[in-house]
């Protein structure tokens, strides 16, 4: 490494490590803020929020990277302009090109290390920092008792203390109203004093109260036994007196329950790239069949009119009816069986030919039940029981066989004859089917013609009213849920988009830093602290109105979520020219000449068009 670039890297690393840690400070207090009322009063012990902080911090680097980078890059070269550094390396020879490489090398390996912190940290942190906010949120604030006002954060349990010493456990006149019955104030403690401590890790509240009463009311206990109906005059008042007494309540409710990591994992600030991916393409999947839904289900929405009609589908939903068809002919097995593993080839059974020449397959008969061979032979000694019946009772018989079984006529065949009644038993005549006669074509119009010159009633009107509320309901249904999958598909791209454009958004604002500290020639954090803030706050609403007008569909997800990078980023190129040409853009010499050259371009132009002839 040379000297010039040792020289370079050692103005950059220092104030790019605290500036990078004063911002992470800075957001962190912005982003906590917000939950500054969730949190205070919870009675959170220093490793729970010790977990929320950290994470947080984690959270905001993908925001505090960019700024680092800017800030520090304004503040390195502007102490190198201003100490003459600057000059004196130009004087040598070296160019403003030459001396930007170790610092742009330096700031790729920190838009690896962002992407690192978007794709991987981040999702995690999100994750915990959430979830831990979450159930803190859901905390019940911390035991605080004050004087003179009853306390009912306790489940069914009212406290009231006139005064409460600086130690936080002696107290003095104290109230207590227990209403775990549900039948009112009938029963009620009050002592001349008492002190409070938690026991069992803080699960159990005890309060040891001295000099005082317990008074209970209530019907009689015998009343009660026996199933009688309370009435006034068998309610009873019991006043005991106590020098000390112990009473235990339970702080279950006061513990902090984690919920668990999986109900927030869907969110898209909290799934990586591979994450992400998967969940575009199962969006895109739900609005394919969503798509596809409404072109199989349009046959059922009309009855009479347009159910031979043909609509081509649009070629991804087509292709989407083929993949989803080819999925669901294949079997069920190859359906469960994972992705990586191999099918089974099926086994195929060895064929023993006796012909060597001519193979034959022999077809194993196939195996009957026993219900199946009980009942043929039910059925032959039931035919050899008939045979042995007289005629009369044989024709008897057939007729019933005749009218309850529908066989099939016996034609004869073409130059044969029956066969003899010694084999009449094997054969069973039934009658020859009705004949349809059909319908001309004049009954059949004039059929037509009679159902549409009749006046509908008003039972057929409400009912084709009723249809066309339903398939329109159905429709609106179906662009409903495909509307909501859209806007579900362009927050999930966005999101994806994000992780690259945060993380290449260090090298637009260093393009921007370090020519601009070149030309402003101002050390410190005075100036370069304002001029950062001040491309900064450019920088995060263009990307706030990036992403509003994509997710709304008024603008592409690559234009909206990339527009404040390549603005930067040109802008970035800009400084950097009038940086390589010396070009004093923050003097008031340099917009002076400008002006005068503009007045004189358009004093030629005046003097040339009068010049003109008429």
């Amino acid at each position: 490494m040379k000297k010039i670039d040792k020289l370079v890297l050692d103005a950059i690393i220092g104030p790019f490590l605290i500036t990078f840690l004063v911002v992470v400070f800075i957001l962190l207090n912005v982003n906590m803020l917000k939950y500054f009322d969730d949190i205070i009063g919870k009675g959170l012990d220093y490793w729970t929020l010790g977990q929320l902080f950290f994470h947080f911090a984690v959270f905001t680097v993908p925001t505090a990277m960019p700024l680092a980078v800017l800030l520090s890059s304004l503040i390195a070269f502007g102490n190198l302009g201003e100490h003459f550094e600057l000059t004196a390396i130009k004087a040598s020879g070296v160019s403003l090109v030459r001396v930007l490489r170790p610092i742009f090398f330096f700031v790729l390996v920190l838009t690896a290390v962002a992407f690192y912190a978007n794709n991987d940290l981040v999702p995690k942190s999100a994750l915990e920092a959430y979830s831990l906010l979450y159930d803190i949120k859901q905390k019940k604030p911390a035991l605080d008792l004050r004087e003179g006002s009853f306390y009912n954060g306790i489940n069914d349990i009212s406290i009231k203390v006139n005064k409460k010493f600086p130690d936080g456990i002696t107290l003095k006149d104290v109230i207590v109203y227990d209403h775990r019955k549900n039948d009112g104030n009938k029963e009620v403690t009050i002592a001349d004093s008492g002190r409070m401590q938690t026991i069992l890790n803080e699960r159990y509240l005890k309060f040891e109260l001295f000099n005082g009463f317990n008074y209970t009311e209530g019907a009689s206990n015998e009343r009660e036994v026996i199933g009688q109906k309370k009435n006034r005059n068998s309610e009873t008042l019991s006043r005991s007196k106590f020098a000390k007494t112990q009473v235990v309540f339970d702080l279950s409710s006061f513990q902090m329950d984690r919920t668990d990591k999986k109900w927030f994992q869907s969110n898209r600030i909290m799934r990586n790239l591979g994450q992400l991916n998967g969940d575009i393409d199962s969006v895109r999947k739900e609005i394919l069949s969503q798509r596809l839904n409404h072109y199989l289900y349009r046959p059922s929405y009309f009855n009479y009119y347009f159910r031979k009609d043909t609509t081509i589908m649009p070629p991804e939903v087509y292709a989407h009816k083929l993949y989803r068809d080819s999925i669901n002919s294949l079997p069920y097995r190859d359906k469960m069986m994972p992705h990586d593993a191999k099918p089974v080839p099926p086994t195929v059974e060895k064929v023993e030919a006796k012909d060597t020449a001519k193979p034959k397959v022999e077809s194993k008969p196939a195996v009957k039940s026993k219900v199946e061979n009980k009942a043929a032979v039910k059925s032959k000694e039931e035919v050899a029981a008939s045979l042995k019946r007289p005629p009369e009772r044989r024709r008897d018989d057939k007729k019933f066989a005749l009218q309850n079984v529908k066989r099939k006529p016996v034609r004869k065949p073409a130059g044969k004859s029956l066969p003899k009644k010694a084999d009449a038993k094997n054969v069973v005549i039934a009658a020859p089917p009705k004949k349809k006669i059909p319908m001309s074509d004049s009954a059949f119009q004039a059929k037509v013609d009679s159902v549409f010159k009749s006046e509908p009633t008003s039972e057929v009107l409400q009912g084709a009213a009723n249809m066309a509320r339903q398939v329109k309901s159905q429709v609106q249904n179906a662009n409903g849920s495909i509307d909501n999958y859209t806007t579900e598909l362009r927050i999930f791209e966005i999101q994806w988009h994000k992780i690259f454009a945060s993380s290449f958004a260090c090298i637009a604002m260093f393009l921007i830093g370090a020519p601009l500290g070149a030309i402003i020639k101002r050390g410190g954090l005075g100036v370069p602290f304002l001029v950062s803030i001040l491309f900064f706050i450019v920088y995060y609403v263009l990307t706030m109105q990036g992403e509003k007008l994509a997710k709304q569909g008024s603008l592409s997800i690559v234009a909206g979520v990339w527009m404040a990078d390549a603005l930067l980023f040109i802008t970035g190129l800009f400084f950097l020219r009038q940086a390589r040409i010396d070009a004093r853009l923050f003097e008031a010499d340099f917009y002076s000449v400008v002006v005068d050259k503009v007045k004189l371009w358009f004093i030629k132009k005046r003097k040339g068009n009068q010049s003109q002839p008429v």
